[in-house]
């Protein structure tokens, strides 16, 4: 057999980033292949999806007097982060990167984040299959992938079902194939390895060697499915969110799942205790509470009157007087008694 790029085929990857696809984001004129396309090319869900909704924020200016590095001052400044509407639907073309894609990745955030004390570190794992199985059905491609993934040494994790692959020959075309973010055996060591250090690549020849580099070539012999290891991630959640963005789903399905869970990650294996998440003030770390604005800011105002579509900001300082009077207030909570 000739000498094989192991590297390029494989992507032994050494150093620490968040290596994304680099991707584009899907245009709508290439959305859909058959039952399946492109997640937030369906239709809007109603009119009052990405309009805005309220602001939570801390307006405790007294523990905001601060001076950054670069000499930027808050003092008298309020937080504030707009909160918009959303179906969460995936399908939806203004909610999915700020609804679903959220809190899908939170949720995934969260739960390998429990399955981590007890398995390792998280890896980003793209499995994919030759041509000749593009005729199966999606359950029966998982359940091959599934497979691919254990006879590697993969214990467990989730799945992200992409349909579509990008290059700058083909651009968008049908080419499924699965993002995974999970465990394997004993952990990449093959990263921190001597020969890959010292020659730059792995020593396949070495069939001693029980690194997932050396399990995934010789099962590449047998069935000729790709599966690479890509580089070590800083943030799980934002990888989580990234892949989600381009993922594909099932016309017609009502409630599809994108995202799969499988092996010791399972429903059934791993029980999570799903926590409250306290939104804070990255001043003074206060819980953020829902605000009323009566000011004439137009940076302010501009939030108000976009939809998530057209805004940007996120998060925002802005001054709690404006003309002697107190223009952020508290929303108060209506209740019995």
């Amino acid at each position: 057999m000739k000498d094989i790029d192991i590297d390029a085929m494989f992507g032994v990857r050494s150093e620490e980033v968040d290596d994304f696809d680099l991707e584009p984001l899907p245009d709508v004129s290439f959305a859909e292949f058959g039952d399946f396309q492109l997640v937030g090319h369906g239709e809007v869900t109603n009119d009052y999806c990405g309009r805005f909704r309220t602001f939570y924020g801390c307006s405790r200016v007294e523990l905001h007097d601060r001076i950054m590095l670069d000499g930027k001052g808050f003092r008298g400044k309020v937080f504030f982060k707009p909160v918009f509407y959303s179906c969460d639907k995936p399908s939806c073309p203004v909610c999915y990167i700020g609804g679903w894609a959220v809190r899908e990745a939170r949720n995934i955030t969260g739960r390998l984040k429990e399955a981590s004390k007890r398995f390792g570190q998280v890896e980003h794992i793209i499995a994919t299959v030759p041509p000749k199985f593009y005729v199966l059905t999606l359950e029966e491609l998982r359940v091959k992938i599934r497979k691919i993934l254990y006879d590697r040494g993969v214990i467990g994790g989730v799945m992200i079902f992409h349909g579509f692959r990008y290059n700058l020959r083909k651009h968008w075309h049908w080419s499924p194939h699965f993002h995974v973010l999970g465990f394997i055996l004993g952990g990449y060591k093959c990263r921190s390895c001597a020969i890959v250090k010292k020659v730059g690549k792995c020593g396949i020849e070495n069939r001693n060697c029980d690194g997932f580099v050396n399990r995934n070539y010789r099962m590449y012999e047998k069935d000729g499915c790709i599966v690479k290891v890509k580089g070590k991630r800083k943030s799980v959640y934002h990888t989580a969110w990234y892949q989600l963005n381009h993922s594909s789903i099932k016309k017609g399905v009502k409630r599809f799942h994108v995202a799969t869970w499988f092996g010791v990650c399972s429903y059934r294996k791993l029980k999570v205790t799903v926590e409250y998440r306290k939104s804070v003030c990255p001043l003074c770390r206060h819980e953020l509470v829902e605000l009323r604005y009566f000011g004439n800011n137009p940076d302010v105002l501009g939030v108000i009157s976009s939809g998530r579509r057209s805004c940007d900001k996120r998060w925002g300082y802005a001054d709690l007087v404006e003309d002697d009077c107190k223009v952020w207030v508290e929303k108060v909570k209506r209740g019995w008694g």
